[in-house]
């Protein structure tokens, strides 16, 4: 029979990954030992040996957690309710945003080093991103049906979204001239806008109103 658990032993742990957070993202994955996190941690390097066995099974429950965390905050955000469909997009990428509060170091080892684990957790990981993906996607198509099964443009706005949200730790400031949901908003604004130019593209030619954009910008 195993030796039960410490009570403090989930908060420990967490504290292991609140300091590994950092050191992979300034250091780098392969530059960053075990020895270092303890350190960081205040611990001793065999005791961190007691939480996880080895550096790859840092970097996993690192990711895990954090993506969990992003799909949970989206996932509550994008419950079906009397919202506008565009106020239901805008607040998921303002849960987003908000998600990513104090979390810049996760954000850019999660784009960093996912790629640097065994296949099989990369996978897992990558199942939490494309969870990530569908949920923006089926709020784009709430907003503009027209685009279902336009494999052209759809992935690409959705893409584009998560873009200008996933890059913004590296110049926001929240002591700057826009706040989180700001951003956000402005952001959901110029996916949508593209994605209505798109629409109307593929709609049919009824009358001058109903011009194509491309012609109509030309």
């Amino acid at each position: 029979m195993g030796r039960p658990r410490s009570a403090d032993y989930e908060a420990k742990r967490r504290r292991i990954l609140e300091v590994a957070a950092p050191l992979f993202a300034r250091h780098g994955y392969d530059r960053t030992s075990l020895a270092m996190i303890g350190q960081a941690a205040g611990v001793a390097k065999s005791l961190v040996y007691h939480y996880y066995r080895d550096k790859d099974a840092v970097l996993a429950d690192l990711l895990r957690r954090h993506l969990e965390e992003l799909v949970a905050a989206v996932e509550a955000a994008a419950v079906l309710d009397e919202r506008p469909p565009e106020r239901r997009l805008a607040d998921m990428a303002a849960a987003l945003l908000e998600r990513y509060r104090d979390a810049d170091a996760e954000h850019e080892v999660q784009i960093a080093h996912l790629k640097l684990l065994p296949e099989p957790v990369r996978e897992e990981l990558y199942a939490l991103e494309r969870r990530l993906v569908r949920l923006f996607t089926e709020a784009l198509l709430a907003v503009e049906p027209a685009l279902a099964g336009d494999r052209r443009h759809l992935k690409p706005l959705v893409m584009s979204l998560f873009g200008m949200l996933n890059w913004a730790f590296l110049w926001f400031r929240e002591d700057g001239p826009m706040d989180r949901r700001g951003y956000a908003e402005l952001a959901t604004r110029l996916v949508l806008g593209g994605a209505r130019a798109i629409a109307a593209e593929r709609a049919p030619y009824d009358g001058p109103a109903a011009r194509p954009f491309a012609q109509a910008a030309s």
